[in-house]
């Protein structure tokens, strides 16, 4: 079993502690700090979300994504042929993002997160994941005047990922997680999703992960469940339908199992989480599973998200030691 986050985690911390990141990227828009400054702003925040997953008993830790804007902006303004546009609601949150505008045919022109990477491990004394958008989610959420068709934008965007995620893979990265929510809102549109993740993953030799969330695979569980990703990321708080998915679908892989309620601030108990990891235990053994909240942290205050981590990591643990003693 291993414990992990699905990528984000909150840069701001509540007060009395200052909220330096946020001071400098507003000091850096009005020309009062350079650019090289707040990098390193966004290098010291880095070091402490990092600390604070250790911290919280996670075996499994991301770079919190300090640097990123939004889910998408980070990636898709990097690759050529996307603009960055207007804001719009990232789906029913209470967060915004910028809109992707594709106005030509979209390449990869260098690493973008292969830095940020490489400085997370370096300050880590635990395993670090990147994270990376889809590429149906990125298509779905753009602006699209260059292909004019889902599927054509999709796979240039597939492509331009699948050389980023090489360049993880030759930087050493032993997991790349791709992020998918929109796949939970289109299944209508499953066909092309597991095309286009095809040609994503192709040829990787780095082990990948899916992530979903923002509700079910309840339906398209079958495509999902064989895309080509060692590990099936799924939300078991919003996505209620997935209880009976695991359920019906025929599910060989390893599964990042959604427990914690990531966009609430209740705080559920270990007992709660444990008994939650129990029950999946008996559908995928805890050797397969990867527990994590149901989605990225940065919905959540910093101090809750420190605390839930810190819950979910009990509770896995209690369910460990009950799993151990029935067997005994």
């Amino acid at each position: 079993m291993i414990l992990t986050v699905v990528g984000s985690y909150p840069r701001t911390p509540n007060r009395p502690r200052p909220a330096r990141l946020r001071r400098a990227i507003a000091r850096q828009d009005q020309g009062e700090i350079s650019l090289e400054e707040l990098h390193r702003v966004e290098d010291e925040v880095t070091r402490e979300v990092i600390d604070e997953q250790v911290k919280a008993g996670l075996d499994l830790v991301t770079d919190g994504l300090v640097r990123w804007d939004d889910p998408l902006t980070y990636v898709a303004r990097k690759l050529r042929g996307v603009e960055v546009g207007g804001l719009l609601r990232y789906f029913d949150t209470n967060t915004y993002f910028r809109q992707p505008s594709v106005t030509a045919e979209i390449a990869w022109t260098g690493p973008i997160t292969v830095r940020d990477f490489e400085f997370a491990r370096q300050h880590s004394p635990k395993p670090v994941k990147p994270v990376l958008p889809g590429p149906f989610t990125l298509a779905k959420l753009s602006r699209d005047t260059h292909y004019h068709h889902l599927e054509r934008l999709a796979m240039g965007y597939a492509r331009a990922l699948h050389q980023e995620a090489k360049a993880l893979e030759a930087a050493g990265a032993s997991l790349v997680q791709f992020d998918e929510p929109a796949i939970c809102r289109a299944k209508d549109e499953v066909g092309i999703f597991e095309r286009v993740e095809h040609t994503l993953v192709e040829g990787l030799k780095v082990k990948t992960a899916l992530y979903t969330y923002f509700g079910d695979v309840d339906g398209i569980e079958h495509e999902v469940f064989r895309s080509p990703f060692r590990v099936i990321g799924l939300d078991f708080v919003m996505g209620r339908g997935n209880m009976a998915a695991l359920k019906r679908g025929h599910f060989d892989k390893e599964l990042g199992f959604g427990v914690v309620d990531a966009r609430n601030t209740r705080l559920e108990s270990p007992e709660e989480i444990a008994g939650r990891v129990h029950e999946i235990s008996s559908l995928v053994p805890s050797h397969r599973l990867y527990v994590n909240p149901s989605c990225g942290l940065e919905f959540l205050p910093r101090e809750e998200a420190f605390e839930k981590l810190k819950r979910m990591a009990e509770g896995a643990h209690l369910a460990l030691e009950g799993s151990h003693r029935s067997r005994a």
